[in-house]
């Protein structure tokens, strides 16, 4: 049985539609990117995933006991969340707050997991100081080092570059990749960047005018895919 399944799945909200009849599969140890226009309901797509929000209609199913608390998240950050005045220590702890159920305080286990996370993104170092005071690149390994922390089987990344100088997001990707390849991890990232899609995922998800679901050498001679190189998607 697949890891996740969406079949003819109705993203929006308040009933308004913004994107249907999304269907795809993911099994363990994918690579997805989700590319697609501005506003086309790939962040919608990936908060409903995560059961923030609920589909209009259609269903998610998921197998091999994969739960919504084993599925690691890095989101977008805004200015505010830039400027949060907690230690890394604390930002990357607070991953561990699905395991943690109704236990008033984080497990030595919890603890463990988060230090060890924190060295994979060689962040570590960085554990004592406050979260705002650190570069760009930095912040993004601290909440990757995070979500690592929730994600069991599956991690979900929305734009994880995004803002990041080349080397950085070269570094980014880097690490994403052997997540997946080295740790087994299954990945779900949407992208603005369709060349770097095409360069790491397994399979391509494009949501638009016309949906597409596939492997990378299947989207290349897709109509969607000519739109996108053309630079018609963002």
């Amino acid at each position: 049985m697949a890891l996740l399944t969406c079949r003819a799945l109705s993203l929006g909200y308040e009933g308004k539609e913004v994107a249907g009849n999304i269907n795809f599969e993911i099994e363990a140890g994918d690579y997805l990117c989700i590319v697609g226009e501005n506003g086309s309901g790939k962040s919608t797509l990936m908060k409903t995933l995560l059961g923030l929000q609920k589909p209009l209609c259609g269903e998610i199913i998921t197998g091999e006991g994969l739960r919504q608390k084993d599925i690691g998240y890095l989101p977008q950050q805004t200015d505010v969340q830039r400027d949060f005045p907690a230690s890394v220590w604390e930002i990357v702890l607070s991953g561990c707050q699905g395991k943690k159920g109704l236990r008033p305080f984080y497990s030595a286990q919890d603890k463990k997991l988060a230090r060890a996370n924190m060295e994979i993104m060689d962040v570590f170092s960085l554990a004592g100081r406050c979260y705002r005071e650190l570069s760009g690149g930095q912040q993004q390994r601290v909440l990757l080092a995070r979500a690592l922390c929730a994600a069991g089987k599956m991690i979900l990344l929305d734009e994880p570059v995004a803002g990041l100088d080349p080397k950085v997001t070269a570094e980014m990707y880097s690490l994403i990749e052997q997540l997946n390849k080295s740790d087994g991890i299954t990945v779900i990232m949407i992208s603005h960047d369709i060349e770097a899609a095409l360069r790491y995922a397994d399979k391509i998800l494009h949501i638009g005018n016309e949906i597409f679901f596939g492997s990378k050498g299947d989207y290349l001679s897709s109509s969607a895919a000519f739109a996108s190189l053309k630079g018609g998607d963002a």
